[in-house]
């Protein structure tokens, strides 16, 4: 168990102690995407959803997941965020939702999964928007791209094509 720092000498779960860990500058930017059918990626792009405007309303849920990250993943530290910056756009030729966030703060602990989350968020907004629609959507690569800050350093993921 010496590997794993969210155990106890017991096996039992614990939160990693950060108030020795030094303020640092952190970001980081995690991506994922909505897969649809065509008729679904016509009422998203023409606003014709009824429950109204798809990728305003699930940018506006993705900022919110980040904020509320702490409530939803059991260890993870209640931090400061500095700023969320969430884009979607649509791919047509994927026939996608894509969905990037960038989540910074300065602190003892990174934001990796506050971006996830919101990712995460915002992936389940659109499914939510557009169920009554279709019902086999698919949330698709949610993954960290990068990010910066901490005693572990700088990470780039190296996306395929």
């Amino acid at each position: 168990m010496e590997d794993f720092t969210h155990f106890d000498e017991q096996g039992r779960a614990k939160m990693v102690g950060v108030g020795k860990k030094p303020v640092t500058e952190r970001t980081a930017v995690a991506a994922g995407r909505v897969l649809v059918n065509r008729e679904t990626f016509g009422l998203i792009q023409s606003g014709g959803v009824k429950k109204g405007d798809v990728l305003t309303v699930a940018q506006i849920a993705g900022i919110l997941g980040a904020k509320r990250t702490p409530d939803l993943i059991p260890m993870c530290h209640p931090i400061l965020i500095d700023g969320v910056q969430l884009r979607l756009w649509l791919d047509e030729e994927r026939c996608a939702v894509e969905i990037e966030a960038a989540v910074t703060c300065t602190g003892r602990t990174g934001v990796e999964m506050e971006a996830l989350t919101a990712v995460s968020t915002a992936a389940l907004t659109v499914y939510d928007m557009c169920k009554s629609v279709q019902k086999d959507m698919v949330i698709d690569g949610i993954r960290l791209l990068s990010k910066t800050g901490g005693v572990h350093g700088d990470y780039k993921r190296e996306e395929l094509k």
